[in-house]
């Protein structure tokens, strides 16, 4: 089992940033890929960005891509989400997603969730 605890989240005017992370415990963290994602009111749970168990190969959702960076410090156990000019649209809740390791990072098949940070941007 992995467990995860989302913080970071808030509230932020439009153009604004926000960091969030996700610490990781009871297995070995360096052994898992980790994603980030997202569920807006109404919508269904979507991709943010993933990063593999190395830290060297990231993935990111198109809306985010030059806006968003994730992050992974292996000796802390924890991930990360750097959140640049935030948008309205990115009103969400935020989750952390934990997978077992694999050179490629993928958008699904994740197998561990955190209970998710709240991020809401004011326009």
């Amino acid at each position: 089992q992995v467990q995860l605890v989302e913080s970071g989240g808030g509230l932020v005017q439009a153009g604004g940033s926000l960091r969030l992370s996700c610490a990781a415990s009871g297995r070995t963290f360096s052994s898992y890929n980790m994603g980030w994602f997202r569920q807006a009111p109404g919508k269904e749970r979507e991709f943010v960005a993933g990063i593999n168990w190395t830290g060297f190969s990231a993935l990111y959702e198109d809306s985010v891509k030059g806006r968003f960076t994730i992050s992974r410090d292996n000796a802390r156990n924890t991930v990360y989400l750097q959140m640049n000019s935030l948008k309205p649209e990115d009103t969400a809740v935020y989750f952390c997603a934990a997978r077992y390791r694999t050179a490629v990072v993928a958008k699904g098949e994740y197998d561990y969730w955190g209970q998710g940070t709240q991020v809401t941007v004011s326009s």
